[in-house]
């Protein structure tokens, strides 16, 4: 896929709402035994890349060094759903400090009630994070109004004799 192709999928508004709303990410990776990860996370997306926060000695951060490839889903509840697919190579960055993105990110996960209390635990637990940085290569809107699982088009296809 190209990185107009990526482009234009991720400009459609569907996947705008996706990746601005409250609704985390699930994020898929390859542990260190070479077993599949899947954790929900918040995240933050500067229009070119999804960025993801944790702590240094995250087993994820190991991970992702040793092997950078990761998927992403972030979708919608109830019908029809709405699916933004991503694949990717995320690159890991050490930062001082809490970065305001993370805050922002996790704005997504921690109940507004509880977001001042556990922001400022936050601020003052972590001297440093790890920024992940993912850009994608491949990405596939699913919103079961214009686009459906290429499956599921070909049954389609196969009922309709063409």
């Amino acid at each position: 896929m190209n990185k107009q192709e990526i482009a234009e999928i991720l400009a459609k508004p569907y996947s705008q709402d996706l990746l601005s709303g409250k609704i985390p990410a699930r994020f898929a990776y390859i542990g260190l035994d070479g077993d599949p990860r899947v954790i929900p996370v918040g995240f933050h997306w500067d229009g070119e890349t999804l960025q993801i926060f944790t702590v240094p000695k995250s087993a994820k951060v190991k991970a992702l060094q040793q092997n950078p490839r990761v998927s992403i889903t972030i979708d919608t509840e109830g019908y029809p759903p709405k699916v933004l697919l991503l694949r990717g190579s995320a690159k890991v960055d050490l930062l001082d400090g809490v970065p305001d993105e993370y805050v922002e990110a996790s704005g997504k996960i921690v109940p507004d009630d509880q977001f001042e209390q556990w922001q400022e635990g936050v601020r003052a637990l972590y001297t440093q994070m790890v920024r992940i940085s993912i850009t994608f290569d491949w990405v596939k809107l699913l919103d079961f109004e214009t686009t459906i699982p290429k499956a599921v088009e070909d049954i389609i296809r196969e009922k309709q004799g063409s």
